[in-house]
């Protein structure tokens, strides 16, 4: 398997277990030190990225779409589009964004060690 299959299936398995809410199975996908940063600019840890699902986020759709992989060995770089139906606390918060993700390869195989969520150019 190439590291970007590798990656890319990595992404896979994140965005099912963000898109079924399952903690567990991203609990299992993130490095120790993980950092999400989100599309407001908030910076969450690997604890608090987890607990968002506790504290009422639901996400009825969730996916990376056109991922684009560029790797440099033990870590790749991917960007790409996220799509999500989500919302938080009953508020609607749906949107499309562009997303970069690193992914690390360690001991036992790749990890998210680091995200970023952010604004999406809008089509004129």
């Amino acid at each position: 398997m190439t590291a970007q299959t590798a990656v890319l299936d990595l992404v896979h398995s994140w965005t099912l277990g963000e898109q079924g809410n399952d903690a567990e199975r991203v609990d299992a996908l993130l490095t120790d030190d993980f950092a999400g940063v989100g599309p407001l600019g908030f910076v969450l840890g690997r604890t608090q990225w987890l607990e968002r699902f506790r504290k009422g986020l639901v996400n009825r759709a969730f996916t990376v779409q056109d991922p684009q992989v560029r790797d440099y060995g033990a870590a790749a770089v991917v960007v790409g589009v996220l799509a999500q139906e989500t919302s938080l606390g009953g508020e609607d918060k749906s949107d499309r964004f562009r997303v970069t993700l690193l992914a690390v390869c360690q001991d036992d195989g790749w990890r998210l060690a680091h995200l970023h969520i952010g604004a999406l150019q809008q089509r004129n």
